[in-house]
């Protein structure tokens, strides 16, 4: 019992520090935002005022108060969540149907892109000296946090893998807008007038619908991590957004209902997403400088190979060149998704894709391992084999 009450004491100083912290990136990212506004950055500002607020605010926090602390996984997942089910609003009536002729053009990127990875992570390994499955999690693009997990399963190293991927995922969230020209002053008044709630939302039938989809979406998102589905936290909410009309309308006991959530989660959203990505930068992990010096040629290498397989897809497919990018950057799905709603393209066809690439990642994820494996063993196997001779 005394160790219970001595738990339960030290736990509660952390959860309320790291509810604090929480509360302040998001007061400094909605600054940074406003600030960024201001200057005439549109399209990301949000999620790049949530970026510097993490990176700055936790920074502070990891090395002055809690060395131990870890990124805040639970932050991304909300922010996935809203950015999910805003998404999935948005696009209640279009046509999946007709995606489905252009699988195979989505798989063929996606190959491209997987096969850039392992190729610039098998360069990455021979010129930086490190083995070859550090050097494929570290190229291949996906989750900074599941990639650094199984390099830390497997006895590689974890800061590394996860400094790259980092490194190449704000690289694509930050070159994007700039691709996409869209730098122009917008009246900062109205950008924050589009936030306030409305009288109708205020309306308990309102909350009361907000509430529930809250509910469901993420009830959903569980249900999906169960099951397996790539990024539940994002995949699930956006399926709950885009059927709400259409499951509303089966109810004949419910009537038909206007209901869309408010504009203030789109920032809300990107604020946490752009947290995350910060609080990864101020973690600060212990590398040699030449270590991260070497580390900016596969981010910067796949940044690129994102944009060249873009140019190829905008020639042999109508999509205009933007919405091409957006769908082969190796950036994160949430992160392009929602680039995707906020630079009014294609978002059906941008979600298509990254949904491909994230199923086909999950598929062959558990081979590349292996076969990287295999070749590490034989590599040392081959080092190992002469001083064997030898003695």
């Amino acid at each position: 019992m005394p160790n219970a009450i001595l738990v339960l004491g030290w736990l509660r100083p952390q959860a309320l520090h790291r509810g604090l912290l929480i509360l302040v990136e998001i007061l400094l990212a909605g600054a940074i935002g406003v600030g960024l506004l201001a200057i005439g950055v549109d399209g990301a500002a949000w999620m790049l005022g949530g970026i510097l607020a993490g990176a700055i605010a936790f920074a502070i926090y990891h090395q002055r108060y809690n060395p131990q602390a870890q990124p805040n996984r639970s932050v991304r997942k909300v922010g996935q969540m809203l950015v999910g089910l805003m998404v999935g609003f948005s696009i209640q009536h279009s046509n999946w149907a007709a995606l489905a002729t252009k699988l195979p053009l989505l798989l063929l990127l996606t190959g491209c892109l997987l096969l850039g990875g392992v190729m610039i992570g098998a360069l990455y390994a021979r010129l930086s000296k490190v083995d070859f499955l550090t050097g494929v999690l570290a190229a291949t693009p996906g989750n900074v946090a599941i990639m650094a997990s199984v390099a830390a399963e497997y006895g590689k190293n974890p800061a590394l893998v996860a400094f790259i991927q980092l490194l190449r995922f704000t690289a694509v969230t930050s070159l994007i807008p700039l691709l996409a020209q869209t730098h122009h002053h917008q009246a900062v008044g109205n950008a924050l007038q589009s936030l306030i709630p409305t009288a109708n939302q205020w309306h308990g039938a309102y909350l009361l619908w907000l509430a529930v989809t809250l509910a469901i979406a993420a009830g959903s998102a569980q249900l999906g991590k169960h099951l397996r589905v790539p990024v539940p936290g994002l995949m699930c909410p956006l399926l709950v957004g885009g059927l709400f009309e259409a499951t509303v309308a089966l109810l004949p006991w419910v009537p038909p209902v206007a209901f869309h959530p408010p504009t203030a989660f789109n920032v809300l959203g990107q604020v946490l997403l752009g947290i995350t990505i910060g609080e990864y930068w101020g973690q600060n992990p212990q590398l040699s400088k030449s270590a991260i010096a070497q580390g900016v040629l596969p981010a910067g290498l796949m940044t690129l190979t994102g944009l060249v397989t873009a140019g190829i897809a905008s020639m042999i497919t109508p999509w205009d060149w933007l919405t091409c990018l957006l769908i082969t950057s190796p950036g994160g799905s949430p992160e392009m998704i929602w680039m995707a709603l906020v630079l009014d393209r294609n978002v059906e066809l941008v979600t298509a894709g990254h949904l491909v690439r994230l199923i086909t990642l999950n598929l062959l994820l558990p081979l590349m391992i292996t076969a990287a494996t295999a070749l590490d063993d034989r590599q040392l196997q081959q080092q190992l084999t002469p001083s064997i001779q030898k003695s």
